[in-house]
């Protein structure tokens, strides 16, 4: 009879508790423990079991696979209370027909477009911050980040007041996503205060959302109507933005692709996935650059011959390659999504590893990006890791920041466009000066692996 290699445990769990404790108290440090008992290794977080590739090709399988490893596990239950079933988060058997309907939204021939838009909500945010005064970078890029994807998405501005209330709302619901997950159900449904904080701002976020998708309909209607040609500031002065292709999209009958409801999904889900994602891997970039006066120097360098102090534009990102790999470098250490599930639709084998249906998955970018034998040094800042090789013939370094296979996230170029710009303005329009000593620890456990924190001051240049 074959043998089959059974999945290691990881050793020091704790009655009740398993792993839990552990792992709420240094999950980052927890997960890169796991390497060193196998290939496959088992946690117990209180009563849920999981099973933690921590190979790189292992990985890639599961992610490949995705109708056998499906999203799945108590991260999407709590994540789809969120975003319902949004292209991030709708089981594979919807997926390749939402993202079929969805690309063209993200094609290449919309970026300037939405370039343009990044740029000037960007210029905007960075001129209203006070000179010399310390402003918190985390919350600022975030609010950079959030009015320029809100523009993007609806082709015009907010009323700050909704826009204040919608970020509140989102944050929170980020915020609690991943420490729901930890809980058991029966805990998530009892009537507890931030059980009723957090229902109360799904609810709230999503009317607000689709009280938005209402109003854009309106205002096209009426644009269409009258000529948008005769009329433009019709639409906010933006132009056409990612919704009103999504409301253009047809199934092969003709009709429209997305209900209400599903339009709603996709809202909440290009706002969750396009605001602290990037706006912490800003932050970390400016972080991490600051700690490397080298890599400091040869950025802020490079901003200044191609920008001149002025904010970024889409003409300008061939010439900031090296802010690009810094950026790309900066997701390598941090991944916003660091710790990822899914779930065994059927008995399968991983690596020669049994796994019976129902099983659930996880895996770490975070950690699989920190193994020496998939970076020289992984734990050194070195945006040249990313420089092209001769005939750039080299295999790609593992990088699974977006995720990979058919679920690998959509909007993976539209990220790097909107942090390569928005690193580089800030950069460009002075010195920006960090708190000294201060630490933007990341906020864990949640969602996403952003920082708290960063107290910094702007400087700007004088003419």
């Amino acid at each position: 009879m074959a043998h089959h290699p059974t999945v290691a445990v990881a050793p020091g769990a704790l009655p009740g508790l398993g792993h839990l404790a552990r792992f709420v108290r240094a999950p980052l440090a927890f997960v890169r423990t796991l390497p060193a008992h196998g290939e496959l290794v088992e946690i117990r977080l209180g009563s849920t079991r999981l099973v933690v590739v921590c190979d790189p090709e292992l990985t890639r399988t599961l992610l490949l696979h995705d109708r056998v490893f499906d999203k799945g596990g108590p991260l999407y239950r709590r994540l789809r209370e969120v975003g319902g079933t949004g292209l991030a988060t709708c089981p594979a058997a919807e997926h390749r027909q939402r993202r079929r309907l969805v690309q063209p939204a993200f094609h290449q021939r919309h970026f300037p477009g939405y370039a343009r838009i990044m740029a000037d909500r960007t210029d905007a945010m960075i001129s209203s911050w006070p000179e010399g005064r310390t402003v918190d970078l985390t919350r600022e890029t975030r609010r950079i980040t959030a009015d320029a994807l809100v523009a993007t998405v609806f082709g015009a501005d907010l009323d700050p007041a909704v826009h204040s209330s919608l970020a509140a709302d989102l944050h929170e619901l980020m915020a609690g996503v991943f420490r729901r997950s930890l809980l058991p159900e029966p805990l998530c449904r009892l009537p507890t205060l931030g059980n009723r904080r957090h229902a109360r701002a799904a609810s709230h976020a999503r009317r607000t959302m689709g009280e938005l998708i209402a109003g854009y309909r309106a205002r096209k209607s009426c644009s269409d109507a009258s000529d948008a040609s005769d009329n433009p500031d019709a639409s906010g002065g933006y132009g056409d933005g990612l919704l009103s292709l999504l409301l253009s999209a047809r199934t092969p009958d003709g009709s429209g692709a997305f209900s209400d409801e599903e339009l709603i999904d996709h809202a909440v889900t290009f706002y969750v996935a396009g605001t602290e994602t990037t706006a912490g891997a800003v932050c970390w970039a400016v972080r991490f650059s600051t700690l490397h006066p080298h890599v400091h120097r040869r950025l802020t360098e490079e901003i200044a011959t191609v920008l001149g102090g002025r904010t970024a534009t889409w003409d300008d990102l061939p010439r900031l390659e090296y802010t690009r790999r810094t950026l790309t470098e900066t997701l390598r250490l941090c991944p916003p999504g660091w710790f990822l599930t899914r779930q065994a639709e059927e008995d399968t084998r991983l690596g020669g590893y049994f796994l019976p249906r129902g099983t659930t998955l996880a895996y770490s970018p975070y950690l699989l990006h920190h193994l020496p034998g998939e970076h020289a040094d992984p734990d050194t800042f070195d945006p040249d890791r990313w420089r092209p090789g001769p005939g750039d013939s080299a295999p790609s370094p593992l990088f699974l920041a977006f995720g990979a296979g058919a679920r690998r996230c959509i909007g993976d170029e539209f990220a790097l466009l909107q942090g390569t710009l928005l690193l580089a303005s800030i950069l460009s329009h002075g010195d920006l000066r960090l708190r000294p000593g201060g630490r933007p620890l990341p906020r864990l456990p949640q969602l996403t692996l952003n920082p708290g924190p960063l107290p910094a001051r702007l400087v700007r240049a004088t003419p």
